[in-house]
């Protein structure tokens, strides 16, 4: 994938909030993603209670513009790579883990380092845009976004049908606009799609096990889920 050069020396110029250079952080984008298609999970523990380990799904594998290879889970309001998960109050990143063999590990796999290697060098592009889309997956393991209704006193939960990746590196859940749907089932690149976290009523990621049991009205995940929202408004 070709990126340009802007004939600017970003190695002197320091990102404020991750104090990492440009120059870091533009080798550090994503330039290509690979779903996860076997199960494989995150192993994440938290402080409240560090002598359990909790798993998340992995939605995909993305291939760093310098090499690298990572996991990806929808995580509180964003997309993070796996080894990144450092937050002291809601999970520490321990591992991979494949449950069909009851093994972790620490490094992507090498079937899914080759395909995402091999993918890049093939479809080799051209962009004159950060925002310019460069691939488009469907969410496989049934992702919800929390938005503020209008009136700010309902929460509603969606369904996210895909996921983007921009040539900048940026990635966005995509999620259906009722009052465009021509056609169903909704399917990636439909017009009737938009970017989550671009939309201002957009508070939250949860996968499906939490949000088939908030649409159950399960006590306490409804309980979680007033806390985890109060704390991002």
């Amino acid at each position: 994938m070709k990126t340009s050069d802007t004939g600017h020396n970003m190695n002197n110029v320091v990102d404020l909030f991750t104090r990492k250079t440009f120059s870091d952080l533009h080798n550090e984008r994503f330039i290509r993603l690979a779903p996860e298609l076997d199960g494989l999970e995150m192993l994440y523990s938290n402080d409240s209670n560090s002598e359990k380990l909790y798993s998340l799904k992995i939605l995909c594998w993305g291939l760093r513009a310098n090499g690298d290879v990572v996991g990806l889970v929808p995580w509180l309001n964003d997309i993070v790579p796996c080894p990144d998960l450092a937050d002291p109050l809601n999970g520490h990143w321990e591992g991979y883990y494949d449950p069909g063999i009851d093994e972790v590990f620490f490094e992507a796999p090498i079937h899914k380092v080759i395909e995402l290697e091999t993918a890049a060098e093939y479809y080799e592009v051209e962009c004159e845009s950060g925002e310019d889309l460069i691939q488009e997956l469907p969410d496989t393991i049934g992702t919800h976004a929390v938005l503020r209704s209008d009136n700010s006193k309902q929460l509603i939960l969606v369904e996210v049908i895909s996921w983007c990746l921009h040539f900048d590196g940026n990635i966005f859940a995509m999620i259906t606009d009722p009052t465009k749907v021509k056609s169903t089932p909704v399917l990636p690149g439909d017009e009737c799609l938009y970017e989550a976290q671009s939309s201002e009523s957009f508070l939250y990621f949860f996968q499906h096990q939490i949000a088939n049991k908030i649409k159950a009205e399960d006590p306490e995940a409804l309980a979680a889920f007033s806390l985890l929202v109060d704390g991002l408004t």
